[in-house]
């Protein structure tokens, strides 16, 4: 199968996946996405109890399979507290911190179904009242979310459905530049999960794959639990697609793909790694070989549930991770040609 790459389906994938709220414990809808997605690409899949969907390709050889994998879900945040003065206190969801969402427009999502607008505020951001408005620390007892809506009291937030418990999401903004560039928050990882289902359609309708693919669409990798279950027990080899982590001391970039050797679990299957590296060479597609410091991915949290494979993570090189996030297209091609190239390959021995 030639490799095609189909840069409008793939940016107008992505595009529908960040708008869809998705913080991790509220993936429902996001998840309908995705198997409408394999429905009409008439791939067949099982939904897990814990919500995450495994659609497979069978491939000439069915008695060892490889699986790839990509989450859906992102950080996001809960209602902590409702204060006195109407305005909402938070539980951050996933790995973040509260300055990198400081300004943020935000829903919220009640239990009735309802979506209600509203910002993520320091307490003390009005510079003519505040002396410390710029020192103040970021944190949960000074972070808070301005509602859109008529309220000074916790009652007044009470009539329109507003509880604790219920989930928060963050306003992706997302914008592709004449330049190529992609800004959005999420890129963490539905930029990789578009990547996968675009590959898994044109892999689908075209030649016949050498192994049993799967294609591991998990929800829960902001918490550390995604993908380290349902893994079919024919499975030889793991491989998580996420963000590659940009920084000081990082070979990654926006505009390669990024191969991951080692992160905070420990090395990733050397031979593995080494396989990807070698088809990066021979198919001469832009890569960076990179160890990422404060990283796990749900290939990691396989390996630590006790699966029994070669795990291996690569994907776009991505900026300001868990932040307002950016990427470049030649990224995406880049990670999405390493895909194609390895699925079309022999399983390693």
């Amino acid at each position: 199968m030639a490799f095609n790459w189909k840069e409008q389906e793939t940016i107008s994938t992505l595009e529908k996946l960040v708008n869809i709220p998705s913080p991790s414990g509220y993936t429902m809808q996001v998840m309908d996405f995705v198997t409408d997605f394999f429905d009409q690409a008439t791939i067949p899949y099982i939904i897990s109890n814990k919500g995450g969907v495994i659609a497979t390709i069978k491939g000439q050889d069915d008695k060892r399979h490889r699986l790839l994998t990509a989450h859906v879900d992102t950080l996001g945040a809960m209602v902590k507290e409702i204060k006195p003065s109407g305005r909402l206190k938070l539980s951050l969801v996933g790995g973040f911190k509260f300055n990198a969402i400081e300004g943020e427009n935000c829903l919220i999502h009640t239990a009735g179904g309802e979506t209600i607008t509203g910002t993520i505020l320091l307490h003390q951001t009005t510079v003519h009242v505040y002396r410390d408005s710029g020192t103040a620390e970021r944190s949960a007892d000074n972070m808070e979310v301005r509602l859109d809506i008529k309220c000074d009291s916790a009652e007044d937030v009470r009539k329109q459905g507003i509880e604790v418990g219920d989930f928060v999401s963050f306003d992706p903004r997302f914008t592709k530049t004449e330049s190529g560039f992609i800004k959005s928050r999420h890129l963490d990882d539905k930029a990789s999960t578009a990547l996968l289902l675009e590959l898994a359609k044109q892999a689908a309708n075209g030649e016949t794959l050498p192994q049993t693919t799967h294609f591991y669409i998990s929800n829960n990798e902001e918490i550390g639990y995604g993908g380290n279950s349902n893994i079919p027990l024919e499975t030889e080899e793991y491989i998580a697609v996420d963000m590659g982590a940009i920084g000081d001391g990082q070979a990654s970039d926006e505009f390669t793909v990024s191969i991951c050797a080692k992160d905070s679990s420990g090395p990733y299957h050397y031979g593995l790694t080494r396989q990807l590296i070698a088809l990066a060479k021979e198919q001469e597609i832009d890569y960076k070989v990179d160890i990422y410091p404060y990283y796990g991915s749900d290939a990691s949290a396989a390996i630590g549930a006790g699966a029994d494979v070669k795990h291996a993570l690569f994907g776009p090189g991505i900026e300001a991770s868990h932040a307002y996030e950016r990427t470049h297209t030649d990224s995406l091609k880049a990670t999405a040609a390493l895909l194609h190239a390895y699925i079309n390959s022999p399983l390693g021995s």
